[in-house]
């Protein structure tokens, strides 16, 4: 089923802050554009990128994992959108192609490259009769880990709302984090 014209803003403004690098200026995406940010919104919002992990929630691995899965994810809607999505623009002006490598490369893969292989370490001396759960929480870099987590949740929230306004879609971030006493599921 094909999808529909997204009615996107013609120009939307661009201020990610990704700690080593400040990414500003404009973009002005095309139907192509619009329709790769729809997708990868929809990624971002539904998982554990924008969404916090409280204290004791979850476990740590599969919230590396659901952040590693945005790598397929994202080379996936690259690759089916095809050159359109990257096209050269002047100096203050960004593609979508730039921006999800720039999420992949700057906002994700440094964080991923350190935790990642310190989790699976930690994960080798668990003994048989521990759960997965309770040797997360005995580990002493799981606060440092969720900590990067909550800092690549900002970071990742900014791409979201940034590729929600090329979309011309409003904000599911609100709907994506429910209050803690609001009885939500």
């Amino acid at each position: 089923m094909p999808m529909a014209r997204l009615r996107g803003p013609k120009s939307v403004q661009v201020s990610l802050n990704l700690h080593v690098l400040q990414i500003s200026g404009t973009w002005e995406p095309n139907d192509d554009e619009r329709k790769a940010a729809w997708e990868l919104y929809v990624e971002l919002v539904t998982r554990i990128s924008v969404v916090p992990l409280g204290p004791g929630e979850g476990l740590l691995r599969e919230a590396l994992s659901s952040l590693y899965s945005l790598f397929a994810t994202t080379r996936d809607i690259l690759r089916r959108y095809g050159p359109d999505v990257a096209e050269p623009k002047p100096s203050d002006q960004y593609s979508f192609g730039t921006l999800a490598v720039a999420m992949l490369n700057i906002g994700l893969r440094p964080m991923l490259a350190r935790w990642h292989p310190a989790l699976q370490d930690w994960e080798a001396t668990r003994p048989e009769r521990v759960s997965r759960g309770e040797h997360e929480r005995a580990w002493d870099h799981a606060d440092d880990l969720r900590a990067a987590l909550e800092a690549t949740r900002d970071l990742l929230t900014q791409y979201a709302r940034l590729m929600a306004d090329a979309s011309g879609v409003p904000d599911l971030l609100e709907a994506a984090v429910l209050p803690p006493d609001s009885g939500g599921t």
